[in-house]
């Protein structure tokens, strides 16, 4: 069982930047591919950025590419989410969740955390 916990959120002015942690438990976060995915009201959960158990490949949607940046630190059980240039529109709760399969589909993710809110004011 890998349980995961997000950090980070808060409010910031369109602009700024965040920077999201997600520390897993476990040992067996280095063999566990990441993700981050957002849920903003009345919206469907999006896959932002996701990273391999080797950070050799990620993946970023189009909304977040070249703004946000996705990391690991796999001797410290943690996965990152860099968030510059905000935008309203970011306004979410963001989670991050892990899975075994290198994949973009939401449903494929096995493990999840139970979210951090990110406002972001104009």
């Amino acid at each position: 069982q890998v349980q995961l916990v997000e950090s980070g959120g808060g409010l910031v002015q369109a602009g700024g930047s965040l920077r999201l942690s997600c520390a897993a438990s476990g040992r067996t976060f280095s063999s566990l591919h990441m993700g981050w995915f957002r849920q903003a009201p009345g919206k469907e959960r999006e896959l932002l950025a996701a990273i391999t158990v080797n950070r050799y490949s990620t993946h970023y949607a189009d909304s977040v590419k070249g703004r946000f940046t996705i990391s690991r630190d796999n001797a410290k059980n943690t996965v990152f989410l860099q968030m510059n240039s905000l935008k309203p529109e970011d306004t979410a709760i963001y989670y991050c969740a892990a899975t075994r399969l290198w994949s973009y589909v939401e449903t494929e993710y096995d493990y999840w955390g139970q979210g951090t809110q990110v406002t972001v004011s104009s």
